[in-house]
């Protein structure tokens, strides 16, 4: 008897408390949610909204590995096409965090960062939302209104949905000359080319090589001259014209070239800023690279801007 009631009240108490972290729960995470959520913490339901709880520290150097795994995984269960962009889109925390690991963001914390790749991307115990399909349909039907807008002499590279300007960042663009770099064995325009076309490949671990002479680099001497590890970013590749010239959309590790024709025909951005555009520019999105000297600044006024590829005495 007295077993019997000891045990009724244990059942009485279990009952209880899982009926405060339910609520908890709903009342913190205003997401609808089934009771399977909570025990399995992974939830899919018919067209509903899943959470995913990470099970372990994911680092920058694994970071895609794991988001692939969830793609992989759900978009069998999902009633749509899920993507890696729209899974982060429906959790821009993310990018956020991601951005965080720039090193200038780090070193403006007094935080010194010899290997990004080690710095952690996701952190255990955090919640990761698979959209339902309304919110997928709005995620995807952004992207594929986004654009890429980069104005050469201005050293601007704009990101628009339709005519929205969603942002904006400084870049640096190709030196005005002509040199010969060893992996394309020829004689090269270091401009950066001009014209309309579509990013169509992302590299998501990439090599860093010197292009004069093929040297590989493993680290590199940031702008108060300490030297890292090389950060994993994902380089963006496009066709422009329809043309596949090598030329890449990557960050930079010294932020200090920015506003400057400093690159051999590359567009390169703050570290940051490289993660935001990856994120907007699945493969498809439309690009125009531009050489615009007169321009209208932000009160409407005729702005002139330099010639820095000296086309006008051409």
């Amino acid at each position: 008897m007295i077993a019997s009631k000891y045990g009724y009240i244990r059942l009485l108490l279990t009952i209880t408390l899982a009926g405060f972290f339910l609520y908890h729960l709903r009342e913190n995470n205003p997401i609808s949610i089934s009771a399977n959520a909570i025990v399995n913490e992974i939830s899919v339901q018919n067209d509903s909204t899943t959470l995913i709880r990470v099970p372990k520290n994911i680092p920058v150097r694994t970071y895609f590995q794991f988001l692939d795994s969830i793609t992989i995984q759900y978009d069998s269960l999902t009633p749509y096409a899920l993507t890696e962009h729209i899974l982060v889109h429906a959790n821009p925390w993310i990018i956020d965090t991601l951005k965080n690991t720039d090193y200038y963001h780090m070193k403006a914390k007094d935080s010194f960062v010899y290997d990004q790749k080690e710095m952690i991307a996701l952190k255990a115990g955090s919640v990761l939302e698979v959209p339902d399909s309304i919110k997928a349909e709005k995620i995807h039907s952004s992207l594929k209104k986004t654009h890429i807008d980069i104005n050469i002499p201005e050293f601007k590279l704009r990101i628009y949905e339709d005519t929205l300007l969603l942002h904006q960042f400084v870049i640096r663009v190709g030196r005005n000359e002509q040199k010969y770099l060893k992996m394309g064995d020829r004689i090269t325009d270091l401009r950066t080319i001009t014209g309309n076309g579509t990013i169509v490949g992302h590299i998501k671990k990439p090599d860093y090589y010197n292009p004069v002479d093929g040297h590989q680099y493993l680290t590199t001497k940031r702008d108060d001259n300490k030297v890292t590890k090389l950060p994993q970013i994902p380089f963006l590749e496009t066709e422009v014209s329809g043309i596949r010239n090598g030329q890449l959309i990557h960050p930079t590790t010294n932020p200090i070239s920015l506003g400057k024709a400093s690159s051999n025909g590359c567009i390169g951005t703050r570290e940051a800023d490289a993660w935001v555009l990856y994120y907007h520019a699945p493969v498809g999105t439309k690009i125009t690279i531009r050489y615009d000297t007169i321009i209208a600044d932000e009160f409407g006024k005729e702005q002139i801007l330099n010639d820095i590829y000296r086309y006008q005495k051409n």
